[in-house]
């Protein structure tokens, strides 16, 4: 059997198209490409935006801004030192951007003007923390990305 140079190109476009869809197919169904969105209520929390704008404001606004330093324990993360450590409140968000499953939050509770988060709870890497606070009434929010 002849074949002839159209028949050639049809048979090695379609043996190019089976194998780009073998490999997308391969990986939509395997558990190790894992294809999730960046937060489980991503479009919840870009309706929140105007109000994370006011609260960043509000702590550039700050004289004494919150500061997060790399220690041997971990990370610490200190509070402005004119205010009164037990009516800060709220939670810290560590987010790793290349695994979700490292995600995890705490709250804020102080008995000093500053919150140790353990070594034991981070892995090393990329880290995007977010501190939303509460200190007399008005809000704020401190976002930085740390290499640990």
């Amino acid at each position: 059997m002849k074949v002839n140079w159209g028949t050639a190109i049809v048979i090695a476009f379609g043996l190019f198209i089976t194998f780009i869809l073998y490999f997308v197919f391969k990986v939509q169904t395997n558990p190790k490409y894992d294809n999730e969105l960046v937060t489980q209520d991503y479009y919840q929390q870009e309706m929140k935006v105007q109000g994370n704008i006011e609260r960043a404001s509000n702590a550039n606004a700050l004289a004494d801004k919150v500061k997060i330093t790399k220690t041997t324990e971990g990370l610490q993360v200190t509070f402005p030192t004119a205010f009164i450590p037990k009516n800060i409140k709220g939670k810290v968000f560590l987010y790793r951007p290349s695994n979700q499953k490292l995600d995890f939050d705490m709250p804020i509770s102080l008995s000093d003007s500053y919150l140790l988060i353990p070594k034991s709870n981070l892995v090393g890497g990329l880290w995007d923390i977010t501190i939303e606070w509460e200190y007399d009434g008005t809000s704020y929010r401190n976002k930085e990305a740390i290499y640990y």
